[in-house]
C-alpha cells in the first residue's frame, strides 16, 4: 500500500515503510537501500527478547530459544566486554504430502549483543540451555581490595 495516498507523504514515514514493506520494481530501489534479507534478519534479531539479572556474584541472562539444540547457539565475547549470543533456527523440512496451512513460528537468524560491565569475568561464563531457556552467566570479578594508608615517617630535622 501506499502511504502517500493516506496523505502521509513525509520522507521519514516513507523510509519506514520501505523498511516495513519494501517494494519489488527496479525503479524505486537504491544502492543503499537494505536488501529483504538484511531486513529479514534486522527483525529476527530485534525479536529476540532477553531477561538480564544482576546478583551479588554473578550476571544472569536468560533467553527463550525454544526447539533449538546447544548446536545451533553460539555463545562469544568480543572485544573483551561484549558478550554475543547468535544462532539460527532452519525452517522444518515438509512432509511428502503436508504444506503449510499457516506459518508463525520464527525461523532464521537471531543474535542478540550485550555491553557487559567492567566488572564481569569474562574467563567465567557458563551456558546452560534447558527446556528450550538459555541462561548465560558471568560472574563478577571479585571487589578491588582497598588500599590501606600509607604512613609516612616523620623526622626531625
Amino acid at each position: 500500500m501506499d502511504i502517500r495516498l493516506l496523505g502521509l507523504d513525509n520522507p521519514f514515514l516513507h523510509a519506514i515503510h520501505n523498511l516495513i514493506d519494501p517494494d519489488d520494481s527496479e525503479t524505486n530501489k537504491s544502492v543503499s537501500a537494505p536488501t529483504r534479507t538484511y531486513v529479514r534478519d534486522a527483525r529476527a534479531m530485534a525479536a529476540t527478547p532477553a531477561d538480564v539479572k544482576e546478583y551479588p556474584n554473578s550476571y544472569v541472562f536468560v533467553i527463550d530459544m525454544p526447539g533449538l539444540k546447544s548446536g545451533d547457539i553460539k555463545v562469544q565475547v568480543e572485544d573483551d566486554n561484549v558478550l554475543v549470543i547468535s544462532g539460527e533456527r532452519k525452517r522444518e523440512e515438509e512432509k511428502e504430502g503436508a504444506k503449510f496451512i499457516r506459518m508463525e513460528r520464527r525461523v532464521g537468524k537471531f543474535m542478540r549483543k550485550f555491553a557487559l560491565p567492567e566488572n564481569a569475568n569474562t574467563d567465567k561464563i557458563t551456558a546452560v540451555c534447558h527446556d528450550g531457556v538459555l541462561t548465560v552467566t558471568v560472574e563478577k570479578l571479585p571487589p578491588p581490595e582497598p588500599k590501606k594508608p600509607k604512613t609516612i615517617e616523620v623526622r626531625i630535622g
